[in-house]
């Protein structure tokens, strides 16, 4: 059952400031593999030169295993550059209007999208939080890296806001260790998250790894839900000096 809170809203994250390909472009992972090392290669360069990039604590980041990537999430923009900077491929959840639209614009971003790492869920249907999280489940058990926004929608005034706790069941579930990160700056290349991106400086900050084994077979309590997701959340506010605020996102922009 997933929280009634809602589902979280699950996106990418990624790894480090290197720009080239350094894996070979060839292996098990087929075509779709062959295809998010085309985009590293050929788009990052271009994403580097415009954004300048800056990432930080890129050590924190395990190179092998599970890992849940967690952090703030500012305009659409968060979405598309950061599976550029990782080594290991970053599997998140999108909506499925991502990859199903029309005409050249369309097809362009179904084949940047789901080449970065991005499975479409519909995350508005009645099944889309189990589904969601249900997803994270499983690409964390094959011992991949899976990307999740705790806010479950974009910040609508910069400050950071209260998580859900999809976060906190999936890392109670998996055991998987949660890297919390802070994307700054996004929102000043993209304000109000449409429109074509400015050029600027972004900074990209991990932190160190947090478990939560102590809280084992506790991801039905929602007392202990709420204490972990709180715990990550804190830490992305230490790590973007946003202020916090104590409500959903959703519930700001529907009081907008």
């Amino acid at each position: 059952m997933c929280d009634q809170s809602g589902p979280a809203s699950i996106v990418l994250t990624c790894t480090t400031a290197v720009w080239w390909v350094r894996e070979p472009l060839f292996d098990a992972g087929g075509p779709t593999l062959f295809r998010t090392r085309l985009i590293k290669a050929t788009v990052g360069p271009v994403m580097r030169m415009m954004f300048r990039t800056r990432v930080e604590g890129i050590e924190n980041i395990p190179g092998t295993g599970p890992v849940i990537l967690a952090g703030n999430h500012l305009t659409f923009i968060d979405s598309m550059f950061l599976p550029l900077v990782c080594d290991r491929t970053v599997h998140f959840i999108g909506k499925d209007e991502y990859v199903t639209g029309k005409g050249i614009k369309g097809r362009a971003m179904a084949w940047f999208f789901t080449g970065a790492g991005m499975i479409p869920v519909d995350r508005d249907g009645a099944n889309g939080g189990v589904a969601a999280l249900m997803t994270g489940r499983r690409i964390l058990e094959e011992g991949r890296i899976f990307g999740i926004y705790p806010e479950g929608t974009r910040s609508p005034d910069g400050r950071l806001y209260r998580g859900r706790t999809g976060i906190a069941r999936l890392t109670l579930m998996t055991g998987a260790p949660v890297v919390p990160f802070a994307m700054i700056g996004t929102d000043k290349l993209q304000p109000g998250g449409a429109g074509m991106p400015r050029p600027g400086r972004v900074t990209v900050r991990f932190g160190e790894p947090m478990e939560f084994s102590r809280y084992e077979g506790m991801d039905r309590d929602r007392y202990v839900l709420r204490a972990v997701t709180d715990s990550v959340m804190a830490e992305v506010m230490r790590l973007s000096g946003q202020e916090y605020v104590d409500m959903y996102a959703t519930k700001a922009k529907e009081a907008a």
